[in-house]
């Protein structure tokens, strides 16, 4: 089904099937000529609908990049958390983050692709799922998610209540994560909740879990990487980006953090990068990234 609101852009409603199980359900933004020069992959954050990377995709796709932007399973439009309460958070790193760069490697065959991960989503690409055969990587605020690094005690102790205390007992009770009620995005599954939980304890996130492998895996990586991070943002601080960029021992690795000051806004924080009020200021400084990666692979 196409949704046309932009006569530059064609848009799409898109359905992948998942190795795991299910239908990944998303949306597909391309030029309306039909000629993409790249395309890039929007992996999301948890518990964020995929309706928040609408205008950054519709920005892309007037710039003639083909873009996919999606919910996780057990989010949003692909499926109902209660109805996939098993899902684990590296299942949506390692099922659903491979499954659609496949879907647009397999679409999209003859140009180069890119990928945009927001937090949880750029964690795995930081690991090397779905980031097989890309020209580059744009992590945007992802950072280890450790809930002693959060800064400012209110925060903090509001971050320690939902991750720690209220979002398990209520997954545990109502098979869910009620993020809507709690104030923390979407719902989504029981067990991303309880993992995500879990690795916010220890000192090195999932770097500490020995079933994630993530060292190895991180430092295998060699996609470059621009990451951003934001100066008010109190859960992405830089330390905590450098956390996870730290071990791209293989990649090339640019790290830029911007102030809300930078581009007259009163705020960025950990969601702000999306919002249509930086179309003019801060957009413009990924694609250029891009712009340069894909005038640079063209030329080698």
């Amino acid at each position: 089904m196409s949704n046309n609101v932009n006569s530059l852009v064609l848009s799409t409603d898109l359905s992948i099937a998942s190795r795991g199980g299910g239908l990944i359900c998303g949306t597909l933004r391309e030029p309306s000529n039909g000629d993409a020069r790249a395309v890039v992959v929007i992996h999301p954050a948890t518990a964020v609908p995929e309706r928040l990377y609408s205008g950054f995709a519709e920005f892309l796709a007037e710039l003639g990049y083909a873009v996919v932007s999606y919910d996780y399973r057990g989010t949003g439009r692909s499926g109902s958390p209660k109805d996939n309460a098993a899902l684990r958070m590296r299942d949506w790193m390692d099922q659903d983050v491979p499954d659609v760069a496949e879907w647009a490697a397999a679409r999209f065959p003859h140009v180069q692709r890119f990928a945009v991960g927001h937090s949880v989503g750029a964690h795995a690409l930081a690991l090397g799922s779905g980031a097989a055969g890309l020209s580059g990587v744009v992590g945007i605020a992802s950072h280890a998610g450790v809930t002693a690094t959060v800064r400012g005690l209110a925060e903090r102790a509001k971050v320690w209540l939902i991750l720690s205390a209220a979002g398990p007992l209520a997954s545990k009770v109502l098979g869910y994560m009620p993020g809507s009620k709690l104030g923390l995005g979407e719902d989504f599954p029981a067990a991303a909740m309880l993992e995500w939980s879990r690795w916010s304890k220890l000192p090195g996130y999932f770097f500490d879990d020995p079933t994630m492998h993530a060292a190895e895996r991180a430092a295998a990586v060699t996609v470059p990487l621009l990451s951003l991070g934001f100066s008010d943002d109190p859960w992405a601080t830089l330390a905590q980006i450098e956390a996870i960029t730290n071990h791209l021992t293989s990649a090339e690795v640019e790290r830029r953090t911007y102030s809300p000051a930078d581009f007259g806004v009163p705020a960025i924080g950990h969601m702000g990068f999306f919002r249509r009020g930086l179309r003019e200021g801060l957009w413009p400084e990924v694609a250029q990234w891009l712009e340069v990666r894909t005038a640079t692979s063209r030329t080698e």
